[in-house]
C-alpha cells in the first residue's frame, strides 16, 4: 500500500502566508454588508447608489486582475502579493476617514485593485508551489481564508452595530467596520517575508539555481525536486514560443471558454448577493436589526465550516463531482428560498435554506472554480489566461451586486432568486458536459491533456 506523502512545513508556511491575501479578500468584499444600511442613511442614497457603493469595489477588482497576470509574470508572484497588502492597508484607512460618498467610492475601488491582485495571484502562487497530490487542498486553503475573512467581518460588524445605537452607527460605526481592515493587512505583509518565489516563475526567468533550491524545500526530497525541475524545464521548452494570442487558437480557445464560463456561473449563482446584502435580505424576510446581523453571522459560520470540509474532498472526490453536484444542490435550495419570499414563509425556513444554499456554494462553486482556473492553463500563458477569467469573474460580480437592490425593488426578492435558480441549474449541466477532471494531475500533465486529449 502506497504511503501517504507528508506535506513539507515550508509548503504549509507559504500557503498560509499567501492565503492571508484571501482573508483580506473576504474581509474587504463583505465589510459593506454591515455598513450599507447606515451609509444609506448617512449619505441619503438611492437604491442605485446603494448598488454602486456596494459594487464599485468590483470595478477595482477588474482593474487589479487585468494587470495582475502581466505584473506577476514580470516581477514575480511574491512581490505583487506584497504590493496588494500595502494597497489593502491604505484603502482601509482611507475608507474609514471618508468625508463623502464619492471619497468612499474611490477608496473602495482602490481596495478592489488589491483584491483583484490577490484573487488571481494567491491561487496561482500556491498552485505553482504545491506538489500535485495536495495542490487542490492547498489552493482551497485560499478559499478557506476568504470565508474566514467573511466570518470575521460579519462578527465585527455585528459587534459594532449591536453594541451601539443607530445614530452612532450612522455617524461612526461604519468607519470602524472599514478601518479595522488595516490589522490583517499588516499581518499579511509580515507573513510574506519568509515566503519564497514560485519555482516555475524563477525557471522561466533563467534563475534555475534558485528554482531548484525552492523545489527542494517544497518537496523535502532532493531526488523528487530534481525530477520536478526536469518536468518544468521540459514544459518550458515545449511552450517556449507560446504567445498571448495563442490563447485564441484551436487548442486553447476551448479551455479559455471553459474558464470564462466557470467564472460567470460562480458569480451569477447569486451567492455574493447574499454575502453583500445579507442583513438587508434578512430584514426583508422579517428579521429585526439585531436578528438580521446575527443571522448574517450564521452565514459566515456555515460558509467557513463547509469550506473546511471541502479541503478534505477536493483531492479525494475530485473537482468535477463537487462542482456538478454542488451547483445542483444550490439550485434546489435557492428555489425553496424564492418560494419562501413568494409565500412569506417563516424566517426560520428562509434562513435554513439560505444557509443550505451557501453550504452548497462553499463546497463547490466557491473553491473549485478558483482551483480549476489556476490549473487548466499552460505555464507560459497561465497568468494572462487567469487574468481574462478573473476579469470576467469580477465584472460579473459587479453586475450581480449592482443589480441586486434594483431587481429586488422592482421585481421582488422571490423573482430575483429565481434568476439564480436558473443559473445554478445551467452550471450543473455545463460541468457534467464540458469540464474535465484534473484531480491528481500535475500542471504539466493537465497541459498535455489539452494538447493530446488523452486525460480520462
Amino acid at each position: 500500500m502506497k504511503s501517504k506523502k507528508k506535506i513539507s512545513s515550508y509548503v504549509i508556511l507559504i500557503s498560509c502566508a499567501a492565503a492571508l491575501g484571501g482573508l483580506l479578500f473576504g474581509y474587504d468584499t463583505a465589510v459593506i454588508s454591515g455598513a450599507v444600511g447606515f451609509l444609506q442613511i448617512k449619505f441619503s442614497l438611492t437604491s442605485a447608489e446603494v448598488g454602486w457603493v456596494t459594487s464599485c469595489i468590483l470595478i477595482g477588482c477588474a482593474i487589479g486582475v487585468s494587470v495582475a497576470g502581466i505584473l506577476s509574470d514580470l516581477f514575480g508572484r511574491k512581490k505583487i502579493l506584497a504590493l496588494s497588502a500595502i494597497i489593502f492597508a491604505l484603502s482601509s484607512l482611507g475608507a474609514a476617514f471618508s468625508s463623502s460618498y464619492l471619497v468612499l467610492v474611490i477608496w473602495r475601488m482602490l481596495a478592489g485593485v488589491g483584491i483583484g491582485l490577490t484573487s488571481l495571484i494567491t491561487p496561482l502562487y500556491i498552485a505553482e508551489m504545491a506538489p500535485a497530490d495536495v495542490r487542490g487542498k492547498l489552493v482551497s486553503v485560499s478559499q478557506l481564508a476568504i470565508t474566514i475573512g467573511i466570518f470575521i467581518v460579519y462578527f465585527i460588524n455585528a459587534a459594532i452595530a449591536s453594541g451601539s445605537g443607530n445614530a452612532w452607527n450612522v455617524s461612526t460605526g461604519w468607519r470602524w467596520m472599514m478601518g479595522i481592515g488595516v490589522i490583517p493587512s499588516a499581518l499579511f505583509l509580515i507573513a510574506l517575508i519568509p515566503a519564497g518565489e514560485s519555482p516555475r516563475w524563477l525557471a522561466q526567468h533563467g534563475k534555475k539555481g534558485e528554482a531548484l533550491k525552492v523545489l527542494k524545500k517544497v518537496e523535502s526530497n532532493e531526488l523528487v525536486a530534481k525530477q520536478q525541475f526536469e518536468e518544468i524545464q521540459k514544459a518550458e521548452t515545449a511552450v517556449d514560443d507560446t504567445k498571448f494570442s495563442d490563447l485564441f487558437n484551436k487548442t486553447w480557445l476551448p479551455v479559455l471558454i471553459i474558464g470564462v464560463l466557470l467564472a460567470l456561473f460562480q458569480q451569477f449563482s447569486g451567492s455574493n448577493a447574499i454575502m453583500y446584502y445579507a442583513p438587508e435580505i434578512f430584514k426583508g424576510a422579517g428579521f429585526g436589526q439585531n436578528g438580521a446581523f446575527m443571522a448574517t453571522v450564521s452565514i459566515g459560520v456555515i460558509n467557513m465550516v463547509i469550506t473546511v470540509v471541502s479541503l478534505g474532498l477536493v483531492d479525494r472526490i475530485g473537482r468535477k463531482k463537487l462542482l456538478g453536484w454542488g451547483s445542483l444542490a444550490m439550485s434546489l435550495c435557492l428555489l425553496v428560498v424564492a418560494i419562501c419570499f413568494f409565500t412569506r414563509a417563516s424566517t426560520a425556513i428562509t434562513l435554513t435554506f439560505i444557509l443550505l444554499a451557501i453550504a452548497s456554494y462553499a463546497i463547490s462553486l466557491a473553491p473549485v472554480t478558483w482551483l480549476l482556473i489556476s490549473e487548466i492553463f499552460p505555464s507560459k500563458i497561465r497568468g494572462r489566461a487567469m487574468s481574462i477569467c478573473t476579469v470576467v469573474l469580477w465584472l460579473s460580480d459587479f453586475t450581480l451586486s449592482y443589480t441586486f437592490p434594483i431587481l429586488t425593488q422592482n421585481i421582488g426578492e422571490g423573482w430575483t432568486f429565481m434568476l439564480y435558480v436558473v443559473v445554478t441549474a445551467l452550471s450543473a449541466l455545463f460541468v457534467w458536459k464540458m469540464v474535465p477532471e484534473t484531480q491528481g494531475k500535475s500542471l504539466e500533465e493537465i497541459e498535455g491533456y489539452w494538447n493530446n486529449r488523452e486525460m480520462k
